[in-house]
């Protein structure tokens, strides 16, 4: 990931109510939430979540998917794993192996994908 791709991703995160949204969404895994659960959880009016939950769509960080007349909003693990990679790719000298288990870290990475449905969650 290069640098620039990072910092528009962190960008989209520098809200209070963006990052609660990726946390809820990464804390459900492949299920994912519909908008009205997602505002039920965190406490927010409608109308101010979906102009938070545009801006994370825009962004890459989360997927949306249409079921009958609501949209199932997902995490985009794979870009949220890389993300973490750019933030440790120097760690220890270069060798995150050594402070960090990345493949621990990179086992969820599919988790936010139900399996055959690469569209649900945009690529990076």
């Amino acid at each position: 990931m290069e640098t620039t791709k990072a910092a528009s991703v962190f960008e989209s995160l520098a809200s209070g109510v963006r990052l609660d949204v990726v946390r809820l969404l990464v804390k459900t895994g492949a299920q994912g939430l519909v908008a009205g659960d997602i505002a039920a959880a965190l406490q927010l009016p409608p109308t101010n979540l979906s102009f938070h939950l545009k801006a994370l769509v825009q962004s890459g960080l989360i997927g949306s998917e249409s079921q009958g007349r609501y949209l199932r909003y997902r995490a985009n693990m794979a870009l949220l794993g890389d993300l973490v990679d750019f933030l440790v790719a120097e760690c220890c000298q270069g060798q995150p192996g050594q402070c960090l288990d990345m493949q621990a870290v990179r086992a969820c990475i599919d988790c936010g994908t139900p399996a055959g449905d690469a569209a649900a969650v945009p690529p990076p």
